[in-house]
């Protein structure tokens, strides 16, 4: 009670005006409160020699209160009032209210009248205040206090054990590990922790209520349930059931402490002694180190290369990079360590620490004040030296970069400029020779100011006595004898270019001229030949008479060509004149053009020769064109009356088929009828055939004279024949089932007048929908499994239609009067009589030859099952004709 702080008291109180809201959140919450708070009072108040059973009912007279606030206080409560009225009832609860303000809690929202009238949410939130302030409130761990100290001291507690992380006090005690790891902490024979699992929280949290109640004195506050069935555990009674493992701990607690403060002070003992070790071994090992370095560093025997100093100034890069960071780290933590120890020794009332001799903080700084001193002068000689290394070397670099350029640019070109590459050029190469020379001395020109600059660096580096100079003197003196040897080869070359470009100059105007005329006209005799020989495909007798006058139309321009072919030849003896007269050495054909008056004479000849034979072809191609017009007007003839003439059998066949006039018998007579007479137009068709067989030999693929194709014929032939079988077939089938099912011929006009009614799209079969309305206008009540049913006997296959063979099958079956198996078994006791059985010699006397020898053949397998030997009894008998599972 000494460290309470009313100011903090109020601070922490201040969450409780969420109470209410909380409540209203989460009515689970409501009932976890009321059952720990009920057992927190009664841990108390059973001191008292009471106790409570319902804590809104039991605290509304004001005396439980009272008396509960005077055993968990010590101190006396005024005197309460022992009358049974409602302001006595007030009056008491008043004063456990002022009582409990007078501790310096501040009370939101809670009255005396609401405790009265047995509210729940302000019973729970006052029974919260006084745990707060009497079990909560004076808990105090490594200086944080109430909530923060306990669960401070609920993770110290817990911090050893496995699967537990206690961060809150709602889900971080769901898997009860956190509550039977604390009990295992102070009392470890009561609970076998290693054989906890925290997939199992109800086991968990059973155990270390029952272990708490039985050994700890601490009730049962919540049930395992009420903790594992909620989402988020009421955060009020957990920490109400934890802060009861605080106060039943809290002198074990305390022993610990002691233990703990001793503990600390040796530990500091031993920190101390390992850190005066530490110091005098990394002491020790740096002075080593420094005095190692130094005698490096003051070494300044200088080379003689490049090479030699920068491989120098890399070792010292690798030293200031490498290997001096880690000590200078030693060294700072040397200090570190040093300071650490001296401040330890001085508030343990320790003596200062001493180093050995030679191992104080300030010997160690002046012999590192020495490395840095010699490591600076180090550095510095180092770049001297290079610096003076690198003059040299940079120059002989520069003359041998600019060296090496020059001659891998002047490489090969004193056999380029003594090539005679002009003597059998063409003009364009010539010209082209002439403008790559121009660039040339361009470019030879600017190469002058390289060769003066390659002669400078080696005069200074002779002058600055290079070691090897003499090496640059013979390579710099080549350079210059080379230089000389390149003026007088461009100027030789470039009078010889410009000599040879005058002679070519005539002779190539003739080339171009000769190439101008020669490329069309050949493109024209190219283009004759390709037509004259390409092979025509028509199909019709106009289209072979087009290309009849397209040829006569390019045989009357022989003549004009023939005269472009001469003027052209002309040309090409020119240049051959010209050529011979001046002895001009003629590197190759004509520059413009690969055509040579062989080709357009050879081709001329070759378009002459195909004339001839395209006249020919194309009058074959006529002849042929008109007998291919008068097979297809043949054909087409017939096809226009036999198409037209199955369509329209087609239709009669259709109508006959769904007709009602007159009887089955009339309607099948009529159908065979059309069947002879669609069999004797057979010889047509053949003859259609004969006529379309010749028109494939012609190759013949179109017709305007008819729509019709030989296919098309054939396809409705095979129709027709199969429509008038099948209807005749089907005719004879409603014929066999009106004669085995009794129907009359007016049930088959009223089958067939209610079937094409529903066939609404007039193919001769109904669809599911049409069928399902047919059978509803015939009065049938059905639901979708009876239909389902009636659908798999109508349409086994599934096909989603009901032909009239199917519809008449299953309405005769429906109205038909016939033998059924009982009436079959009946018929065998009358043959039978008294002695149930029947035998062979029986059913010969009694019925036809073939049934009987039928009958006898299906009973083979039974005889000799009764006692009589060939005979059989009702049950084999039954089982012979309809099988085990019919009757």
């Amino acid at each position: 009670m000494d460290h309470y702080d009313p100011q903090q008291t109020n601070d922490y109180m201040q969450p409780e005006e969420d109470w209410d809201r909380d409540l209203l959140l989460d009515p689970a919450w409501e009932k976890q409160q009321r059952k720990t708070f009920t057992a927190w009072c009664n841990s108390h108040l059973r001191k008292a020699g009471t106790q409570i059973e319902n804590i809104e009912e039991d605290f509304r007279d004001g005396l439980k209160l009272m008396l509960l606030l005077e055993v968990i206080s010590g101190e006396r409560l005024a005197k309460p009032e022992r009358g049974k009225m409602r302001v006595h009832k007030i009056s008491n609860v008043n004063k456990a209210l002022d009582f409990i303000a007078s501790k310096g809690v501040k009370l939101v929202s809670i009255g005396a009248e609401e405790i009265v009238d047995g509210n729940v949410k302000m019973t729970l939130g006052m029974i919260w205040t006084i745990i707060l302030r009497f079990a909560i409130q004076d808990i105090s761990v490594e200086e944080t206090s109430a909530k923060e100290g306990l669960l401070l001291w609920c993770q110290r507690k817990t911090a050893p054990y496995k699967n537990v992380n206690i961060q809150n006090f709602h889900i971080s005690w769901k898997d009860g590990l956190g509550f039977c790891a604390l009990i295992h902490r102070h009392r470890p024979e009561l609970i076998d922790y290693g054989k906890l699992r925290k997939d199992d929280p109800l086991t968990n949290l059973n155990t270390a209520f029952d272990v708490a109640e039985k050994y700890l004195d601490i009730p049962k506050m919540l049930d395992a349930e009420d903790i594992v069935g909620t989402a988020r555990p009421d955060e009020k009674a957990i920490m109400t059931y934890v802060s009861s493992f605080y106060h039943a701990f809290s002198g074990a607690q305390k022993a610990e402490t002691a233990a703990n403060r001793i503990c600390k002070v040796l530990a500091v003992n031993q920190e101390n002694e390992q850190l005066m070790e530490d110091y005098e071994k990394l002491a020790s090992d740096l002075l080593e180190w420094i005095r190692r370095t130094i005698p490096w560093l003051e070494n300044r025997a200088p080379e003689n290369t490049m090479q030699a100093m920068q491989q120098k100034l890399e070792d010292f890069r690798d030293y200031r990079r490498l290997h001096k960071p880690p000590k200078v780290q030693e060294k700072c933590q040397l200090e570190i360590n040093f300071n650490t120890l001296q401040t330890k020794l001085r508030l343990s009332n320790r003596p200062a620490f001493m180093p050995s001799e030679g191992k104080m903080v300030s010997d160690i700084n002046n012999a590192w004040g020495g490395l840095e001193q010699a490591e600076k002068g180090y550095e510095e000689w180092l770049l001297n030296e290079i610096r003076r290394l690198e003059r040299l070397d940079h120059l002989a670099e520069k003359f041998r970069q600019k060296a090496s350029i020059h001659e891998s640019w002047t490489d090969g070109k004193e056999a380029m400029l003594q090539q005679k590459d002009y003597e059998t050029a063409t003009l364009s190469e010539i010209k082209a020779l002439l403008k790559k020379h121009e660039a040339f001395e361009s470019d030879l020109a600017a190469h002058q100011d390289r060769v003066e600059q390659i002669a400078a660096i080696a005069q200074e580096l002779n002058e600055l006595d290079y070691y090897d100079s003499p090496s640059v003197n013979a390579r710099c003196q080549k350079i210059c004898d080379q230089w000389d040897n390149l003026g007088a080869l461009t100027q030789k070359r470039r009078e010889a270019l410009e000599r040879t470009e005058k002679l070519l100059e005539t002779i190539d105007q003739l080339y171009l001229e000769y190439a101008k005329r020669a490329a069309p006209f050949n493109n024209w005799m190219e283009g004759a030949m390709e037509d004259l020989q390409d092979t025509f495909i028509v199909h019709t007798i106009e289209e072979i008479q087009g290309l009849t006058t397209a040829h006569e139309q390019f045989k009357a321009t022989l003549p004009d060509a023939d005269k472009e072919r001469q003027a052209i030849l002309g040309i090409h003896n020119e240049v051959s004149k010209i050529v011979q007269t001046y002895h001009v050495n003629m590197a190759g054909t004509n520059p413009y053009t690969t055509i040579t008056p062989h080709e357009i004479n050879g081709k001329w000849e070759h378009v002459r020769q195909l004339v001839p034979r395209r006249d020919q072809a194309l009058m074959e191609e006529h002849a042929r064109q008109q007998q291919n017009e008068r097979l297809r007007k043949q054909f087409g003839a017939q096809a226009n009356v036999i198409g037209p003439w199955i369509q329209t059998k087609m239709e009669e066949i259709g109508r006959i088929s769904i007709e009602m006039h007159g009887t089955l018998e009339d309607q099948l007579n009529h159908l065979r009828q059309y069947e002879k007479s669609i069999v004797n137009y057979k010889p047509k068709i053949d003859q259609l055939e004969g006529d379309h067989q010749q028109i494939q030999e012609a190759l013949i693929f179109d017709n305007k004279h008819t729509n019709y194709t030989m296919e098309h014929i054939r396809v409705g032939w095979e129709q027709l024949l199969t429509t008038i079988a099948r209807t005749i077939n089907e005719v004879e089938n409603q014929i066999l089932t009106r004669d085995a099912k009794g129907i009359s011929q007016e049930q088959m006009n009223e089958f067939r007048a209610s079937f094409n009614h529903f066939d609404r799209k007039k193919t001769g079969m109904m669809d599911c929908e049409d069928f399902r309305a047919c059978l509803i206008s015939m009065g049938y009540n059905m639901g979708e499994a009876e239909f389902a049913r009636i659908m798999s006997i109508v349409d086994p296959n599934r096909l989603g239609v009901v032909t009239f063979q199917a519809f008449i099958d299953f309405m005769s079956r429906e109205t038909a009067d016939t033998d059924t198996a009982d009436q079959v078994m009946a018929s065998f006791k009358i043959l039978a009589g008294d002695k149930n059985y029947i035998t062979v010699d029986e059913l010969r006397r009694e019925l036809p030859p073939d049934q009987a020898e039928y009958c006898i053949a299906r009973m083979a397998p039974y005889n000799g099952r009764d006692a009589v030997p060939g005979a059989l009894d009702y049950m084999s008998f039954s089982t012979a004709l309809y099988g085990e599972s019919d009757l």
